[in-house]
């Protein structure tokens, strides 16, 4: 999907509306909560009001009220400490955290934080102190706006993602189709070399040079099939990965720099490997120029393949700028780029042949500055 400018911005409109209503309900939640702490403080207060009262009674009075707004309580944990320091009553309160002083302090000094202890006078000295702390209600409306914090950041993050995943489909088609059209322009003039090249033949031209123009057509040839096949999920074929890197090694190899030192280490055997022959020369070319860049067209180029039971391995390494330990992955996102021109497209489109299309493995097995890369490309034995 692409948006329109309206279409991003309703997307948006959307977005700051869901983030005001939730911070109303948060507000809403505190001033709830904060109105809930007062109606506790007032009924705490009228206990205290309500514990003088039967300090004062005498056998006349009726106390019936009194001790209904007493035993109205039962949520608020209540320990009562009086003048001398011993406790008076309690209530709402397990019996074992009242057997020892030091967890009777630790009690005391909770309360004291959560809310402000009520002294109760008595003839103008202080008979006790109060302390409270909250009711259960009251302690989970207090992680409520935690809850509803960690919604929003959840809420916020689903809405990053979706549109991320969105934004980069779009790329992807974006891409896919810019491929398939690449591919659609080269062959009509593909055709036409092909035909020119037969009336070459026929003009008793020298053949060495009709040979060369044929491998430039069968490897635009090639090419036309690589950026076809972008944006669609490839064949895979059995094939001898040391046949098909040594095709791709070779080809580069007659049209690089003599300034340039090629190496070649590779086992004797037959390593069956699960390809798409012509995405994976793709990868091999687009690591080979790579490292050529690196090194300005002068320097020691190596490609090795090895094999480690089922893990078939094969590095390419240069002799060129390195590069530094924080663009490691950077390296293989789209756009990326340390070259004054360029598109940041070859590493991206290599990881994505290798890791989409042949569930395998890219990486960047070591780097040092201005001495060299080594990029290893994992793959499973078929």
């Amino acid at each position: 999907m692409i948006f329109t400018k309206h279409q991003n911005a309703f997307r948006w409109v959307i977005i700051v509306a869901s983030f005001i209503i939730v911070s109303v309900i948060m507000w809403k939640t505190y001033e709830f909560f904060q109105h809930f702490k007062h109606e506790e403080r007032t009924k705490m207060e009228n206990w205290s009001f309500a514990q003088s009262d039967i300090i004062n009674s005498d056998t006349n009075t009726n106390l019936d009220l009194t001790l209904k707004v007493l035993n109205s309580n039962q949520t608020t944990p209540i320990i009562e400490i009086l003048d001398n320091g011993e406790i008076g009553s309690h209530n709402n309160i397990d019996e074992s955290k009242l057997t020892e002083s030091k967890m009777v302090k630790k009690l005391i000094a909770r309360f004291e934080k959560e809310n402000k202890p009520i002294e109760v006078i008595l003839d103008g000295r202080l008979h006790s102190t109060i302390y409270y702390g909250n009711s259960p209600l009251l302690n989970k409306l207090k992680y409520y706006p935690i809850a509803l914090i960690l919604i929003v950041v959840l809420f916020g993050a689903v809405i990053f993602f979706f549109y991320s995943s969105n934004k980069n489909a779009t790329q992807n088609k974006l891409w896919s189709g810019m491929a398939k059209e690449t591919a659609h322009q080269i062959g009509t003039p593909l055709s036409s070399l092909i035909g020119w090249t037969e009336i070459l033949k026929s003009e008793n031209v020298n053949p060495d040079y009709i040979s060369e123009i044929e491998k430039d057509v069968d490897r635009l040839q090639i090419i036309t099939e690589r950026f076809s096949k972008i944006g669609s999920l490839p064949t895979l074929e059995t094939a001898n990965i040391i046949e098909e890197t040594i095709e791709s090694y070779d080809y580069l190899k007659a049209r690089s720099s003599n300034l340039i030192e090629f190496e070649l280490i590779k086992p004797d055997d037959y390593i069956p490997v699960n390809l798409n022959k012509q995405l994976y020369s793709w990868t091999i070319e687009n690591l080979v120029k790579n490292a050529i860049d690196a090194m300005k067209g002068r320097g020691k180029l190596t490609v090795e393949i090895s094999e480690l039971e089922n893990d078939i391995k094969v590095s390419v390494s240069d002799t060129g700028k390195g590069i530094s330990k924080k663009h490691y992955t950077k390296i293989f996102e789209p756009g990326f780029t340390t070259k004054k021109r360029g598109w940041g497209l070859g590493l991206s489109l290599t990881k994505r042949i290798i890791e989409d299309f042949h569930d395998g493995k890219i990486k960047v097995l070591n780097s040092e500055k201005e001495k060299g890369t080594t990029i290893q490309i994992s793959l499973k034995r078929a």
